[in-house]
């Protein structure tokens, strides 16, 4: 693993041992961020990421401009191992936190401009997750989100879907909030 892009491109953080999760491929993320980059400048966007697992979506968005990036997972060994890579990398605008996600979009802190989302595939709410994103303040009217699953799972439906992009195995969908909520 290693960032794609921005500032920190090639960089490689330290890999947590026995992590289970399913890190998002650079081959995704480089897709992926090459497509953002035609939809929000990222230059001082703040960031939220949730399921944020190893932190390779939020080293991403802080390689590539980000003026903060908030991560959220509820494993906490990886949140506290991110916390360490961004210290490794002086990224201090940047933190990780441990927290379920469910729970922290209903007591959101703050908004942010952009939401990433990278729930387990097989995440008994998932098809809810953008739902739960509209309804909370993590985003104002007219800011972007995105939504990382697999090729089983059609959001299509949902509140604010723009279109879904497929790179490999790694499916996006794109969102955009409609209106304001709350």
């Amino acid at each position: 693993m290693r960032v794609t892009g921005g500032a920190l491109k090639g960089r490689r953080p330290q890999v947590m041992k026995g992590f289970l999760g399913r890190p998002t491929t650079d081959f995704g993320r480089e897709s992926l961020f090459n497509l953002l980059r035609s939809r929000v400048d990222l230059d001082g966007m703040e960031v939220l990421d949730l399921f944020a697992g190893t932190g390779m979506v939020s080293l991403e968005f802080a390689s590539r401009g980000a003026a903060s990036v908030f991560s959220v997972d509820s494993n906490a060994k990886a949140m506290r191992h991110l916390n360490k890579v961004f210290e490794d990398f002086d990224l201090d605008h940047c933190s990780a936190v441990r927290a379920d996600v469910v729970s922290f979009l209903t007591r959101i802190p703050r908004g942010f401009d952009f939401v990433f989302a990278d729930p387990p595939y097989d995440w008994p709410q998932l098809k809810e997750l953008p739902a739960m994103i509209v309804n909370s303040n993590a985003l104002p009217a007219g800011h972007w989100f995105v939504v990382e699953h697999g090729e089983r799972m059609d959001l299509s439906a949902s509140s604010g879907f723009q279109e879904m992009r497929k790179y490999g195995q790694v499916h996006f969908s794109f969102f955009k909030i409609e209106k304001e909520t709350k």
